[in-house]
Parts: structure tokens; C-alpha cells; sequence
């Protein structure tokens, strides 16, 4: 597959310039307080929310050149389909990276729902299935499967809806979902599944994603380590499918790499995490930088030309699906879609060039 570069959407909040602080732009609260009270950054009440603003950001993103938009599966926040649901009639390129689990309820049902979708937003979905948290966590949300049982489901789930999309009839029998001459006829028929991403470390995640997924995302490393799992990734293959490896990594792009650093360390201090710079090697991975936040577990702290560099270096390495983010998501939407999206796109495709 060619490189794609997919924005995230803030959905567990977002900060504004020089404020890093944990806040949902545009939500009000649940006793309609006036604006600037707890929790709430927008001054234009109540004639403007929460979902107004992911409309902006996914705006941002469709006119600065994204692939697509990432909407994270939040346990605290609203549900990422809806999301979805909701931006696709307000955008007119990107695809919607929709993130869940499996736990989500009947795959027939997740089938049926994927299919009417593509239909509406001219095959624009996209799946990403995800793990969850830890069996505490996923306790407290009715999900009761142990731990090591999680990926066998997500196995089930994508067999299952692909199965009732592009057969009938199509009957399966297995440890977590059943159907019996079921699949969809009509207008509903034929359809293809959305393009799945998967993600997760080791031997077992890597061989699902050999399996069944479109793209494997990789949570941020160094490059090396990046090297080494889309070489592993790639050595899990079987029958000659094609997997795309993607990396999730968050940016902090500027002009110059001393405006870039200091921005980080100010983002660092608001969120109380300490203004301490960590020894950032040329390749500019700062590992740790806002995870609680953002999910992706590293960050690129550079200028813009560095930020082109070490996302160049992750390009070479085999990642052809780049998930980004950055706080505030509006504004910086603009601004890697103008001073890094362009440039390192022409690098890519200059160096496919000399590669053929």
C-alpha cells in the first residue's frame, strides 16, 4: 500500500497553546455552567460542544492533506462509532479510523452496522480492533473474558463479519460466537469488510495480524526496535498476504529544534510530569513524552526538517501507515499538514523513484 498519514482525534480531551492542562474543548459540563468553569475552555456556550470541535479537528484534518482520522476507543468518552458517524457527513476525503473492541456485542451486528456505513460514507471505514485494558478495567465495563482469551475473540469477531459480508449462506461455530446459515442478501451483500488495523506485541498478535489484518500498528519505539517488529511482522506472514505495518507516535514539530523543546518541556510542566529533557539522540524519540494522555507511548521532539528526517528513517524501515498526533489537535492538524506532510511526502515518493 502506498504511505498514508492518519490525524488523531482528541476524544479523553485536549489543551490549547501554551495550556496543557486536562481540558475538553467545547464540552459543558452536566449542570450547564456558564463558560470557563471546571473542565470547560470555550467561551461560546452552550451554541457550541464538545462534538462541534472534533468537526473542526476532522475538518482540519480533510483540508491539510490526512489520509484519514483516528478515533480512539475511550472508556470515559463518547462512543467512537457515533463519532464517526457523526464526522463523515462533514468531511469529504479522510478516512475514519474507528477504534473498539471486540466486547462491542454481536460481530454480525458490528458487520451489518460496518457495511451501512461504507455505504453512507462512500467507503470511508475503517476498523481498529483493539485489546482494551487489563481484566480489572474491562471488568467494569461487562467485559469478564480473561486476559489470555482476548485475541482469540478478536480472531473470531473479524472471521465472523467477514464471513455474513461476502457469504451466504455462511454458518460458524466457535468458543465466542455462533451463526447458522446467516449472511447478508440484498443490497447488503457482497460487500467488502472495512480495512482492519490491528496492533499488540509478541509472537500470537503478530501472527493475527498475519491473518486477518490490513495494517499492524505499532506503538512508538526507537527505530531499531520498529526494524525489528516489521521484520518479525513480515516473517509471520503466511499464504502470501500482505500486512502493512503502522506506527502510532505523536509530534511535536517547529521551526527550530530549540522552539520544538521548549514547547515540550512547557507541555511537560502543565501536565506535572517535571521539565526535565531527556537525552534525545538524532533521531529526535522521546519515549514516555504524553502517554497518559494521547496513548501513543513516544513522541518526535525536532524541527520541522528533523521531524521529516526521523519519519523518513521510520518510512524506510517498512511503516507505510503513519498514525500521528500532537495537543492541540485543531491547530496542529494545520500545521504538520503544512510544514511536514508535504515535504515528506515528496521525499517518499522521490525516493520510490530511485528505488524502481
Amino acid at each position: 500500500m502506498s504511505t498514508e498519514f492518519i490525524w488523531q482525534l482528541p476524544t479523553a480531551g485536549d489543551g490549547r497553546y501554551a495550556e496543557a492542562t486536562r481540558l475538553r474543548r467545547g464540552e459543558r459540563s452536566g449542570q450547564q455552567r456558564p463558560p470557563f468553569t471546571d473542565g470547560v475552555t470555550d467561551p461560546r456556550g452552550n451554541r457550541f460542544n464538545y462534538f462541534d470541535y472534533a468537526h473542526q479537528v476532522a475538518r482540519a484534518a480533510d483540508i491539510s492533506g490526512f489520509d484519514g482520522l483516528r478515533i480512539r476507543h475511550d472508556f470515559e468518552g463518547d462512543d467512537s462509532w457515533i463519532i464517526a458517524g457523526y464526522l463523515a457527513r462533514g468531511t469529504r476525503h479522510i478516512r475514519l479510523l474507528t477504534e473498539f473492541e471486540a466486547s462491542w456485542g454481536s460481530s454480525v451486528y458490528a458487520a451489518k452496522n460496518a457495511v451501512s456505513f461504507q455505504r453512507a460514507a462512500n467507503g470511508r471505514f475503517a476498523w481498529q480492533l483493539v485489546q482494551g485494558g487489563d481484566e480489572a478495567s474491562r471488568r467494569q465495563h461487562g467485559d469478564n473474558l480473561p486476559q489470555g482469551e482476548v485475541l482469540a475473540r478478536i480472531d473470531e469477531f473479524i472471521t465472523v463479519a467477514r464471513g455474513v459480508q461476502t457469504s451466504a449462506p455462511f454458518s460458524f461455530k466457535g468458543r465466542y460466537f455462533e451463526v447458522l446459515d446467516g449472511g447478508f442478501r440484498g443490497p447488503l451483500a457482497g460487500n467488502p469488510l472495512p480495512p482492519v488495523y490491528l496492533s499488540g506485541e509478541g509472537a500470537e498478535a503478530l501472527a493475527l495480524s498475519a491473518r486477518q489484518a490490513d495494517v499492524h500498528v505499532f506503538d512508538a519505539a526507537p527505530l531499531e526496535l520498529i526494524r525489528a517488529g516489521v521484520a518479525a511482522l513480515h516473517q509471520a506472514g503466511s499464504n502470501g498476504r500482505q500486512v502493512a505495518a503502522g506506527l502510532r507516535i505523536d509530534v511535536v514539530a517547529r521551526e527550530t529544534q530549540e522552539e520544538a523543546e521548549r514547547d515540550a518541556l512547557r507541555y511537560r510542566e502543565q501536565t506535572g510530569a517535571g521539565t526535565a529533557l531527556p537525552a534525545l539522540d538524532a533521531d529526535r524519540y522521546w519515549d514516555g513524552y504524553a502517554t497518559a494522555r494521547s496513548g501513543a507511548r513516544g513522541a518526535l521532539v525536532g524541527s520541522y526538517e528533523q521531524v521529516i528526517d526521523a519519519l523518513a528513517a521510520y518510512a524506510e524501515a517498512g511503516v507505510s501507515s503513519f498514525l500521528l498526533g500532537a495537543e492541540p489537535a485543531l491547530e496542529e492538524a494545520y500545521r504538520i499538514g503544512e510544514y511536514v506532510l508535504p515535504a515528506l511526502r515528496a521525499r517518499l515518493a522521490k525516493a520510490e523513484q530511485q528505488a524502481a
